[in-house]
């Protein structure tokens, strides 16, 4: 009889979705030309070359808050400074860089997170831009990340990628973000928690979250509920719906990212 996963096991199996879900973008991105690295994206500005730019600054980012934390309080400190630019500048930054040098620097990013995030110590928690994180949590916002932005690519380039069990770690820190999206608007987060019930990429199985006599509920397909959790699509050109006052709400506002909110995508079809 097989041993029951522990802690350690769980962190592994997310840096292995973390290293696929990087792996699968790769493939996409590492078969394009230099002209297409200057694709526009949905958002305003960003080109493909900024998505990825994004994507390797972030993963310095955080390669830095792992292996030197006296380092990295020094870009919260710039962070602070200008709240409004830092990521732009990032993004910026690197997409001026040829596509072949972005992408080296990209790959060498994650690959050298992932591997300290191996090394961590089981239960040693990070600094970052927000409260300090995980193991486990890190690389989650990190594969969170790539998905979301790896989205955009492909639907700049017009191309449709299957959905994953990967999903699961999207739609999970985009509930546990529920109570900082009410909180970064202003708004008082709801007292009770809600069920969440999202239909998984095989149309058979439900991911199920919360209790399962909430009063408050939201139901949907998992792909849409992180297109929706991303800010990746409008509500309305989502399946996802909600049972409750309070859950309505939430969709109307809900982010999985930290940071101010974002105005999100506007509906299909929407000038």
């Amino acid at each position: 009889m097989s041993e029951p996963a522990g802690p350690a096991d769980a962190v592994l199996a997310v840096l292995d979705d973390l290293r696929d879900e990087g792996g699968e973008l790769d493939v996409l991105i590492g078969e394009l030309s230099p002209a297409q690295w200057a694709t526009p994206t949905a958002a305003p500005g960003w080109s493909i070359a900024h998505q990825v730019a994004h994507l390797a600054w972030t993963d310095t980012a955080a390669l830095l808050a792992v292996t030197d934390p006296d380092a990295f309080a020094a870009e919260v400190e710039k962070a602070v400074a200008a709240p409004d630019r830092f990521v732009d500048d990032g993004a910026e930054a690197g997409a001026l860089l040829p596509p072949a040098e972005l992408l080296a620097w990209w790959r060498d990013s994650r690959v050298q997170l992932q591997q300290a995030l191996r090394d961590a110590q089981v239960g040693a928690r990070f600094p970052w831009y927000g409260p300090p994180m995980s193991t486990a949590s890190m690389a989650t916002g990190r594969l969170m990340e790539t998905w979301a932005h790896g989205q955009d690519v492909f639907d700049a380039l017009g191309r449709t990628r299957k959905p994953t069990d990967r999903l699961r770690h999207v739609a999970r820190i985009g509930i546990r973000a529920r109570n900082y999206a009410f909180t970064v608007r202003g708004l008082t987060p709801p007292a009770d928690e809600f069920r969440v019930e999202l239909t998984a990429p095989d149309g058979a199985t439900v991911w199920t979250f919360g209790p399962d006599d909430a009063q408050q509920r939201v139901t949907g397909p998992a792909l849409d509920f992180c297109l929706l959790v991303t800010q990746r699509l409008h509500r309305s050109d989502t399946a996802v719906r909600a049972e409750g006052a309070d859950a309505d709400r939430w969709l109307d506002i809900a982010q999985a990212f930290a940071g101010p909110a974002g105005p999100g995508r506007p509906p299909k079809g929407a000038s």
